[in-house]
C-alpha cells in the first residue's frame, strides 16, 4: 500500500447499505485514500435473504470475507467506520482480525464493551419508546437458542422523523427506495451472548462520533455509550442527525482525515 494511502472500511447500519456512502465515499477517494463500501447480508445489493441470517457472524459475513482476504502485511490496516447498530459488525470484525484494523469509528453508533453482551449498550442506553417507532415494522422469522429472531423495517415517517430530519429531502427518498429489512439486531438474540474480548477487540483503537442533533440515539445516550467503555477519542459532529454521511457529509470525511492522519 502506498504510504500515507490508506483504505476506509465504510459499514452501513441496520436497513441500509453501502449506498447510503455515496457522498463520502468520493471526498476521501479525492483526499487519495482507498474507500471500500460493503452491504452486509440482505442489505442493499446483497442477494441473500434476511430469513437465512442465524447469527451475527451470518450478518457480518462480507465484513468478515473481505478482511479475511485483505493482505497480511502489518504495514497494511484499515480504518473501519461503523455507523449506527453497524457497530456490532464492526466490533465482531475487530475482535476476529484485530491485527487487520489501524482503528474503529464508531459513528453515532452502538459501542460493544468486553465485560457484557454485543447489544448491551443499545439496549442500556437507548430508551425505547414504542410510540415513536410509527410505522417501523418488525417480523418474526424463527428462533435460535429458545429465543425468537425478528426482522426490522424502517418506516417512511419513522425515518423523516428520527433519521433524516435534518438531511436533504433528497437522500430521505432515497432510502425510502432502497431500505431492506434486516435482522433486528437490538431487539433479538441474534448478536449473541457471548462478549468481545480484551486481546482482540479491547487492543483496537477507537474513535466515537458524536452526532450532537440525533433524534434517534441522543448525545446522552451517546455520552452513555463512551462513559460505558471509554475510546481512545472522542469527536462531534454538533448539527448532524443520526445521518451525518447525508447530513453533514463534508464535516464527517474532515473528521475523518483527522483519523487517518492520527491512527493509520
Amino acid at each position: 500500500m502506498e504510504k500515507n494511502k490508506i483504505r476506509f472500511v465504510l459499514v452501513h447500519g441496520v436497513c441500509h447499505g453501502a449506498w447510503c456512502w455515496y457522498k463520502v465515499k468520493p471526498l476521501l477517494e479525492a483526499a487519495g485514500h482507498a474507500v471500500t463500501a460493503l452491504d452486509l447480508a440482505a442489505s442493499g445489493i446483497s442477494t441473500s435473504r434476511v430469513d437465512e441470517i442465524q447469527t451475527l457472524e451470518d450478518y457480518s459475513k462480507p465484513l468478515l470475507d473481505f478482511l479475511s482476504s485483505f493482505g497480511s502485511d502489518d504495514q497494511e490496516k484499515v480504518i473501519l467506520v461503523a455507523h449506527s447498530m453497524g457497530g456490532i459488525s464492526a466490533a465482531l470484525a475487530a475482535d476476529i482480525f484485530p491485527n487487520k484494523i489501524a482503528a474503529v469509528v464508531f459513528l453515532t453508533a452502538t459501542m460493544p464493551d468486553t465485560k457484557h453482551p454485543p447489544g448491551y449498550p443499545y439496549e442500556t442506553f437507548v430508551p425505547s419508546v414504542p410510540q415513536e417507532l410509527l410505522d417501523t415494522v418488525f417480523r418474526s422469522y424463527g428462533t435460535r437458542d429458545h429465543h425468537s429472531l425478528r426482522t426490522v423495517l424502517f418506516g417512511p415517517k419513522f425515518m423523516a422523523k428520527k433519521l433524516y430530519q435534518l438531511s436533504p429531502l433528497q437522500d430521505l427518498e432515497l432510502a425510502k427506495m432502497l431500505v431492506r429489512e434486516n435482522p433486528a439486531l437490538a431487539t433479538d438474540n441474534l448478536a449473541g451472548t457471548k462478549t468481545f474480548t480484551e486481546e482482540g477487540y479491547g487492543s483496537v483503537k477507537r474513535i466515537y462520533m458524536i452526532c450532537g442533533e440525533d433524534d434517534l440515539m441522543s448525545e446522552e445516550c451517546q455520552r452513555l455509550m463512551i462513559s460505558n467503555f471509554p475510546p481512545n477519542e472522542v469527536m462531534e459532529i454538533k448539527d448532524a442527525d443520526h445521518m451525518p454521511m447525508f447530513s453533514k457529509p463534508q464535516e464527517l470525511c474532515a473528521l475523518l482525515l483527522e483519523v487517518a492522519d492520527k491512527y493509520a
